[in-house]
């Protein structure tokens, strides 16, 4: 089964050691916009197939992780749906979480991978030994960034991040071949 990608060689290989990986929520989870309901409570929207391809990157052996600014029960809720089992939220500084993280996950920094889009992660990408931006992620952050994925925030680019890190570590065909070969069986 021929599964077609185009990755930086560099890219690959950093992709290849990561053994956990950080979502930032606002702009990259989701598309950054916040709605507001009628009693004031913020409400996000995720993609489904962001969503399945971090049950899929968990399913492969990857780790994964949040860390966010703002904090919201609908994260909670969706880590817990997705089997996330880190989740750091109402993170001023994002350093300091990265950091525990790593401790409590027994992860070095070089092992994990950051997907962020606004100066806010910063810290952490320049940290971490894979960092991605998302393709509308603020200009600083996209130069800075070790990979730009294609799709904006909350409209696949989680999914294309999970993919390239599946793809390195030779584990997408496989998840893959789940659903390939469904009707086959």
């Amino acid at each position: 089964m021929a599964y077609k990608h185009s990755y930086p060689k560099e890219v690959i290989e950093k992709a290849s050691h990561v053994r956990l990986v950080i979502f930032d929520v606002d702009g990259v989870l989701t598309d950054g916009r916040l709605y507001y309901g009628a009693d004031g409570e913020a409400l996000k929207v995720f993609h489904t197939q962001d969503g399945h391809a971090i049950k899929m990157l968990i399913a492969s052996g990857v780790d994964v992780a949040i860390i966010s600014g703002r904090e919201s029960a609908m994260v909670e809720r969706r880590a817990v749906d997705l089997g996330i089992g880190h989740v750091r939220q109402g993170v001023l500084h994002k350093a300091q979480a990265l950091e525990q993280l790593s401790s409590e996950a027994a992860v070095a920094l070089e092992a994990m991978a950051h997907v962020g889009d606004d100066l806010p992660d910063l810290p952490i990408m320049l940290s971490v030994g894979l960092s991605i931006a998302v393709a509308d992620a603020h200009p600083l952050v996209r130069d800075r960034a070790d990979w730009v994925t294609a799709l904006d925030g909350g409209r696949g680019a989680a999914r294309e991040a999970c993919e390239l890190v599946m793809h390195a570590q030779g584990t997408l065909s496989k998840g893959l071949a789940t659903y390939l070969n469904a009707s086959s069986s």
